[in-house]
């Protein structure tokens, strides 16, 4: 009898690793097919670019999931690995907009799985009903179960600590909690994105007119996309350099982090051979100046692509501020930029942008009629 689902979306499949990444310890056995894969790649018409130089954009925040961008990667093989043990519930945490954690809410209720979120927010606003807006409506409307943290203590007891607490009430009324860490960031998490270098790389296999990339560029905000990246991209021998904007923490940081995710997979590498790292962070996690507000309202305005201002905003703020300042850098070179989605973050930016965008009017109803 054939077992195999009618439909793929939602089931539970076996994985095979690509060649180059068989050596690599451990391989997941299974992921949940919870994406839209492949995600497009498009010519990205950017303006005052390097002489020579053409941007292309990968759209991974069309991977479906509710707007969920490189998430859903990851949780293709976190949740698949709940499932193997026997969760009835996850647990996650993240900053109160938190891509990550809206993508899992709504990931784990696809599979009939109960969420546990741990948001942080100001001092000022940890005791107030933090509303419906951007991220919080979905996450609200499937019914995840919402814990409020100050970032002081976040800060100071830590995303592991706190996770553990919650781990271990649940565990005393008898649940069965799985724990995701902060962006679905560790060596499970990785594979999403070595996955999607071999996704990549038969796109460009495909029909692509014999392009290559000389560079792909992407946000970090937690250190698995870039980690899955660039270890995948070194581990197929190709020659395309992997550039990260870091927009939390420093680049020291993340390059001890993408180093810790890649041995927790036992691949011997020093990061800072297989990525370079920037900050990009501006005035801070999920803070935005008026000069990146207005960058992210003149692309959207000359290219038709929207970008989040916590993530792929800042990412192309730095990106584009680099090939202004550097040209000769980046002349003749052909990028690839990952859009890693967030959309929804966007609404609690809407005070600030709605100086920027002007083009509206009270319809002037001109009739001949009427001027006789």
């Amino acid at each position: 009898m054939d077992d195999k689902p009618p439909f793929e979306f939602l089931s539970r499949k076996p994985y095979m690793s690509p060649f180059w990444a068989a050596h690599l310890n451990p391989i997941p056995s299974h992921i949940f097919s919870l994406g839209h894969f492949p995600t497009p790649i498009h010519h990205w018409n950017l303006p005052n670019l390097p002489k020579g130089t053409e941007v292309y954009i990968k759209r991974d925040d069309l991977s479906g999931m509710q707007l969920s961008g490189n998430k859903v990667r990851k949780l293709e093989f976190l949740l698949a690995e709940a499932v193997a043990q026997g969760a009835d519930c996850i647990i996650t945490i993240g900053g109160i907009q938190s891509n990550h954690c809206r993508a899992t809410a709504v990931a784990a209720k696809y599979l009939n799985l109960d969420c546990y979120l741990i948001l942080f927010t100001s001092e000022k606003l940890v005791d107030k009903d933090p509303g419906l807006t951007g991220n919080l409506l979905v996450e609200r409307l499937v019914g995840a179960h919402v814990d409020l943290i100050s970032k002081e203590e976040y800060a100071s007891i830590g995303g592991v600590a706190l996770t553990n607490i919650l781990k271990e009430k649940l565990l005393s009324e008898g649940r069965k909690p799985y724990v995701i860490p902060a962006g679905g960031s560790n060596s499970l998490g990785t594979w999403g994105y070595v996955e999607a270098v071999r996704e990549i790389q038969q796109q460009l296999g495909k029909g692509s007119g014999g392009i290559t990339f000389d560079d792909i560029v992407v946000a970090c905000g937690s250190g698995g996309t870039i980690a899955g990246l660039a270890l995948g991209t070194w581990l197929s021998g190709s020659a395309t350099k992997v550039h990260a904007y870091c927009v939390s923490d420093d680049p020291d940081y993340f390059y001890d982090h993408v180093e810790g995710l890649t041995k927790g997979l036992q691949a011997v590498v020093s990061s800072r051979d297989i990525v370079n790292i920037q900050n990009a962070k501006g005035l801070g996690y999920a803070i935005n100046t008026a000069e990146e507000l207005t960058f992210m309202k003149e692309i959207a305005k000359a290219t038709g692509v929207v970008l989040d201002s916590v993530y792929s905003g800042k990412a192309a703020y730095g990106m584009m501020r680099d090939m202004a300042e550097n040209p000769r850098k980046w002349e003749g070179r052909k990028v690839l930029f990952v859009h890693t989605g967030g959309l929804l973050g966007l609404y609690e930016k809407t005070e600030q942008i709605v100086p920027l965008v002007g083009n509206w009017r009270r319809m002037d109803i001109w009739r001949p009629s009427l001027t006789k």
